[in-house]
């Protein structure tokens, strides 16, 4: 379990997300970027449930910036990985619960450091100040017993459901700039106009 923010885990056993916490983060290699499909801001917007308002706004301030190509000018178009899209929707949970937004931030550089398989197994916890990051049920109970959790996101349940969600929306070959469509049957008008172009 690991925690952020400048608050103390007390006796809560656990490892700090970042600077100011009891423990100090252990480095987590990186994955390759593997990922052969990027996402339009709405897109993006679609599979994280938030507005285009908020993409804007967080990619301006560096809350969540596109890994794929960021913004270059007036008319060019922002291209979030799928990695990108999941930390979207876990911001707009925790700013939906109240979660401070230094934390936010602290968790967003902490998660873009960990690999894909870490993610499917972890849970945020947060008890509205600090954010703590668990990978077993055993750290889950010993938040709940100590008090300091009470809202939590199970991360790999984000991943699927980001997943499905982008399976039914357009996505872009990063190396050719092809216009991919979902695996949404209902889709054929604009599969056949992406075959003809």
């Amino acid at each position: 379990m690991r925690s952020t923010g400048d608050s103390t885990t007390g006796g809560a056993p656990g490892r700090s997300l970042g600077a100011g916490g009891p423990y100090p983060l252990q480095g987590a290699a990186t994955e390759p970027v593997t990922d052969t499909v990027g996402y339009r801001g709405p897109t993006a917007c679609a599979a994280a449930g938030i507005t285009y308002r908020q993409l804007d706004y967080w990619a301006r301030t560096g809350l969540v910036e596109p890994s794929v190509r960021p913004a270059r000018g007036s008319g060019s178009q922002r291209l979030y990985s799928f990695r990108d899209v999941v930390l979207l929707k876990i911001v707009k949970r925790f700013l939906d619960t109240g979660v401070a937004l230094q934390n936010i931030r602290t968790a967003v550089r902490h998660l873009r450091d960990r690999d894909t398989a870490d993610l499917d197994l972890m849970t945020l916890m947060s008890d509205g100040a600090t954010v703590y990051e668990c990978t077993s049920s055993d750290e889950v109970v010993g938040l709940l017993q100590g008090g300091q959790g009470v809202f939590g996101i199970a991360v790999g349940v984000v991943l699927r459901d980001v997943r499905r969600a982008l399976s039914e929306l357009h996505g872009e070959r990063i190396d050719t700039g092809e216009t991919l469509i979902g695996h949404n049957p209902a889709d054929e008008l604009a599969r056949r106009r992406n075959r003809a172009v």
